[in-house]
Order: structure tokens, then sequence, then C-alpha cells
């Protein structure tokens, strides 16, 4: 059988058309190259090298086998390059679902940054509503996700990569929305828009707390999934809210941002599988330092 060592020993000899050089080239003596290249010709039943003349010379046959060993050993450490680079995760996919809060705080940077340090992975970004994501990480639909905490999830690693406090959404019509600040009590009795604890239950759990902390059980009129749908239904003047301050790059006509006196603050933690082996994941986890 033709091996590619082979194949190398004889590409070398055809470049340099001179056994000791070629042998030199290769970190042989003459005599083992000699027999490699006549084990070559043995095999294929034609002759490659011409012998009789003081260097060694291609025959017709050794020209175009030149020609196509090059290509075959091109190929050959093209396929070998490319093994090595899937193994460090610089080719290949890596899938992240990520809450659409993710957007307007951590995924931007994070995926500029993945980006430019692998750009030959194929990044799939999508958006997922919060505890979802759980269930869709454990289910190796993504390779990682971007939520709030789940807090202890059998089967599931995490790691807290952004603190962000909470701020008042208030219709400008509101008597609050003169004021920079609010407090807990200045709550209580308001109407509530709140995230269903069913997609959101770390924020929803930071809501309900601060209320309580003013002395009182928070007054909920509607549930959403999203934090820019319950914006848009405080613009609707249908309730006040407690969103993450980052909400507030969303200028929506007619809400104003209050900060919050003793603001509670929500984490966002990156989620996988430990028992995933997808390169590119270790190399966004290496990446993704832990915020303290």
């Amino acid at each position: 059988m033709i091996d590619i060592r082979q194949m190398r020993y004889f590409v070398t000899l055809a470049e340099t058309l001179h056994f000791g050089r070629a042998a030199e080239r290769l970190h042989l003596t003459q005599p083992p190259l000699s027999r490699q290249i006549a084990a070559l010709e043995k095999e294929l039943g034609v002759k490659l090298i011409d012998r009789s003349s003081r260097h060694a010379s291609l025959t017709r046959a050794g020209q175009g086998f030149l020609e196509d060993s090059r290509a075959v050993l091109a190929a050959f450490d093209q396929a070998c390059n490319n093994a090595k680079r899937a193994d460090r995760g610089e080719t290949g996919s890596l899938s992240i679902g990520f809450m659409m809060h993710a957007a307007y705080t951590v995924l931007p940077a994070l995926a500029r940054r993945f980006l430019a340090a692998y750009p030959d992975v194929d990044l799939k970004l999508r958006e997922v509503v919060p505890n979802a994501l759980v269930e869709d990480v454990l289910a190796a639909r993504y390779d990682a996700g971007i939520m709030f905490s789940p807090g202890p999830v059998h089967g599931l690693e995490t790691r807290p990569i952004f603190h962000e406090k909470l701020c008042l959404a208030v219709h400008d019509s509101h008597p609050l929305a003169q004021r920079k600040t609010a407090n807990a009590s200045d709550l209580e009795g308001e109407p509530l828009i709140v995230t269903s604890a069913d997609s959101a239950t770390t924020t929803r759990t930071a809501v309900e707390d601060y209320c309580r902390s003013g002395g009182y059980v928070p007054a909920i009129r509607l549930e959403a999934q999203l934090q820019n749908t319950i914006v848009n239904l405080v613009a609707e003047n249908l309730g006040v809210a407690l969103v993450p301050d980052s909400m507030r790059k969303l200028t929506v006509p007619s809400v104003s941002f209050l900060s919050l006196k003793n603001a509670p603050a929500v984490e966002h933690v990156l989620v996988w599988r430990p028992g995933n082996l997808n390169p590119a994941l270790r190399n966004l986890l290496a990446l993704t330092p832990a915020k303290t």
C-alpha cells in the first residue's frame, strides 16, 4: 500500500532531483530513501525516477504523479489542520439561547468578542423565554444559555456574568414621573406589571421581595413574559413596573425611569451542560469570566 510518507519522499526527491540532498532534507540516509522510492514504483507498477543520468530526473509518469501528489498532500495537510482546528474549537458551530433582556446587556459584547477570537465558528444566537432556556440547554438544543439565575439545577453549570439593579418605570403622567428616585413605600397600592413566575422567576421574586420590604404585598395587575412588553404596557398607562436598569435603552415614548433606593438586583448567568463536548463551548467559557 502506498502511504503518505512515501508520497512526501517522492515529492522531495522530485523537487531536488538529487538523492543525497533529498535524503538530507528528509533527515534520512540515502539507502532508506532509495528503498522507499523503489517500493513506491513497485506498488504503482511504473517508473517515476530515471536514475540513468548523474542527477535523477522525472519520467513522464513521474511528472504527472508529482502534480497529483502535491494536490493529495495539500488536501491531506488541510484535513489534518481542519481536524486540529475543530478540536481547538476554532471551527464548527456554537449555539446560544438568550433571554431578550441579554440583548441590552451582555450579549452584544460577548458575541463580538467571541467572533473576533473565532471568526470561523458559526455562532448561532436565538432569543428564548428565560425559563424555557433551562430545558432547552438540558435537552442540548443549545450549547449554552444566557438568562436570569435559575438557582441550582441538576445537570446544569451556571456562571454569573452580569449584575444589574432594577429601576422603576412609570407613565409620564404619573406623579412619580417628576422625581429622580423612588423607594419601596412609594409603590404601595400601585398596580404593578410584572413578569410571570414561570417565565422569569428571579425577576418576579426580586420585585415581590422589594415590595414586601416596604411593608406591603404588591398589587399585581398584569403579567407578561418579556421586559420590553412590560415597558410598552407602562407606556399605555396600565400600571408601573420594576424592570432591569438597561430597559432605559428602549426610550419608549411616555415612559419615565426612576432609580430605586436600596434597589434589588438581578443576576445574569451563563448556563451549560458540563457533559457538552463541543470545543467551541470551552472557548466561550474561557472568554466569559465569572463576575463577583
